[in-house]
């Protein structure tokens, strides 16, 4: 079943495909930024320095802090500020050529974090979930909502499924393939193949425009300096067991313009169109780079 959702198009198949589409739809309705009265909007409006959430909303602000734990600050999901302040603040219309977007890009340089990151606290009261966080930081949903809620239904699942969340694919169940298309419009470059686990694909290419000053813009910023990162790649596609962790590899990957991210495989495709399949890292090298801070960083997330 194909729908739209989340600005893009989704898919479920498998299971109770049409409860899945709802539940996706009402997640939408609860996180996207362009709707005032998603619970986002009204967090990222609220003036107080702790706010209560649901329990959902707790799940993607654990998502955003671990991603950030895990790239050192790279994957940062309190660039809202920055990405409206880009021009994207609505959704999109048809995107700027890929090859023109180039043609009119800065120089290439790998991006980097911020070099004070703000940070937020959760706090869990029996049942109840809240945030503190300091005066005006806001938080972007992103691709990582997208990653979280594929993650949600897949995990929920008790038989075979396949959840496409505008990119971010979760599989269980039943292996299935997955081509990876060339964002210059060419032939396929690769099929995948998953059986339990997930693919994330991050690119410049899909939602780009040109800001007031005529220059190329797209949704993936440098923290260091809250503009659209030219690095040098223009899409990575990520391996991983779960769908979140799909996404922050294939954004780091972009943004840092270092293949070293996808640990358990992907392919990268430069701006001049050559691309590199990358095959996955043996379980005894490792988990890419700052992945084993997650788990310590986790402790100081929630109180």
């Amino acid at each position: 079943m194909r729908f739209d959702c989340f600005g893009s198009r989704c898919g479920v198949w498998g299971g109770d495909e049409l409860a899945a589409r709802r539940r996706l739809e009402a997640w939408h309705r609860q996180f996207s930024r362009f709707r005032p009265d998603s619970e986002l909007s009204r967090l990222n409006r609220d003036p107080r320095e702790v706010v209560p959430i649901s329990a959902d909303m707790a799940r993607l602000l654990t998502a955003i802090h671990d991603a950030a734990a895990a790239t050192g600050g790279l994957v940062d999901g309190t660039l809202l500020h920055e990405i409206e302040a880009a021009g994207y603040r609505t959704d999109l219309g048809t995107p700027v050529p890929l090859d023109v977007a180039l043609a009119l890009a800065p120089p290439r340089q790998p991006a980097r974090p911020r070099s004070e990151r703000p940070g937020f606290t959760l706090i869990r009261s029996l049942d109840s979930f809240f945030v503190r966080r300091p005066p005006g930081l806001a938080f972007d949903s992103g691709g990582l909502a997208k990653g979280l809620f594929a993650d949600l239904l897949a995990e929920a699942a008790d038989g075979p499924l396949a959840v496409d969340c505008g990119g971010d694919l979760r599989f269980a169940g039943r292996r299935r393939t997955l081509e990876v298309t060339d964002p210059f419009g060419g032939p396929g470059l690769h099929v995948f193949e998953v059986h339990d686990g997930a693919v994330a694909t991050s690119g410049i290419g899909t939602r780009s425009w040109l800001d007031a000053a005529g220059r190329p813009a797209h949704h993936l910023l440098d923290p260091a300096t809250g503009w659209p990162a030219f690095t040098g790649v223009v899409q990575a596609t990520a391996l991983a067991p779960t769908a979140v962790e799909a996404e922050w590899r294939a954004k780091a990957t972009l943004l840092s313009a270092d293949p070293s991210w996808l640990v358990h495989g992907g392919l990268v495709v430069l701006d001049d169109g050559r691309h590199e399949l990358v095959p996955a890292r043996s379980r005894a090298a490792g988990l890419g780079p700052n992945a084993s801070k997650v788990q310590a960083a986790r402790g100081a997330l929630m109180t």
